[in-house]
């Protein structure tokens, strides 16, 4: 049997023991599945670091924990020797819904890796070298997740929505100048946001990057701006049920380079918000690692 390191984090208050030991059951039926339990960046190198090449590394958490994973394994110099897992125990998973993981019974997502197909994935890296798994996002987005913050642990996912709709009120936006492969894109008035990434969804399910495919080789890009408080509300609620493609004050595009200069903002890299910084790029690095995804058919529902 080939040997899976499964790591869960000591930490993190959504890996209930239980699910643990359902996922351990099925995967270790199959293969020599160890369970080792990380509690830092140090602690995670230290086990990615030993792991033989060609193994399987299943990561037991949220998009974060998926972060974290490849984020190591990019330092470490790792990203080619290993197949990356994933069976979703976070709050939000967005990146399973991406790839279709089964994100209700941990026991099914561990079963769909028994079964799945290793297939190669694409990285987004920012101008600090810093690599995006799911997506990254400045302006009102960023935002939302600071307003969020204090309702996520009482509401779950529908804390995400609570601080949306702060958000949209209180933002003003930002002055800047995206570029997508080196075009300036064209808007009116003050941005509200400008996303890029390689998975559909943010903040629990909201399908920020619909069309958004980690392996085509390009970045998914929305830029969004609006002038008046009630299009920013407006803008913050089509945006939870994925309608604001078909709003006037949003464009979507694909390229493999985007940069964002101007007013200083904020940003939100794979749930993680960054300090204001003036200027932001992101690149795709194309077949940047590899993943184990549901074989056809046996895709979740988003």
């Amino acid at each position: 049997m080939s040997t899976w390191t499964v790591v869960a984090n000591a930490k993190a208050g959504t890996s209930e023991p239980e699910a643990i030991d359902e996922v351990m059951a099925v995967l270790g039926a199959r293969h020599d599945a160890e369970l080792v339990e990380t509690a830092d960046a140090d602690d995670l190198a230290e086990v990615l670091g030993r792991v033989a090449d060609g193994s399987t590394v299943v990561a037991l958490g949220g998009d974060g924990s998926l972060h974290a994973v490849v984020s190591v394994l990019d330092d470490l110099g790792r990203l080619g020797d290993v197949v990356v897992g994933l069976v979703p125990l976070g709050t939000g998973n967005d990146f399973a819904r991406t790839i279709g993981m089964d994100r209700d019974d941990p026991a099914a997502a561990a079963a769909q890796l028994l079964e799945g197909e290793v297939r190669s994935l694409d990285l987004v890296r920012d101008g600090e070298g810093r690599v995006v798994v799911n997506a990254v996002h400045v302006g009102i987005g960023a935002e939302a997740a600071v307003e969020a913050k204090p309702w996520k642990s009482r509401l779950g996912p529908v804390g995400y929505a609570v601080g949306a709709i702060i958000s949209g009120v209180r933002a003003t936006g930002f002055k800047a100048r995206v570029e997508v492969d080196g075009a300036v894109v064209s808007h009116r008035g003050r941005l509200i946001q400008v996303a890029v990434g390689n998975g559909r969804y943010i903040g629990g399910g909201t399908p920020l990057l619909p069309d958004a495919d980690p392996g085509d080789g390009k970045l998914d890009v929305a830029v969004s701006w609006a002038d008046a408080r009630w299009r920013r509300v407006g803008y913050a609620w089509r945006l939870r049920k994925g309608r604001h493609p078909h709003r006037d004050d949003v464009q979507m595009m694909r390229g493999r380079r985007v940069t964002v200069t101007g007013q200083p903002s904020r940003g939100n890299l794979d749930g993680e918000v960054c300090h204001p910084a003036a200027t932001h790029t992101w690149t795709v690095e194309p077949a940047a690692f590899r993943m184990l995804l549901p074989a056809s058919g046996q895709t979740s529902s988003a």
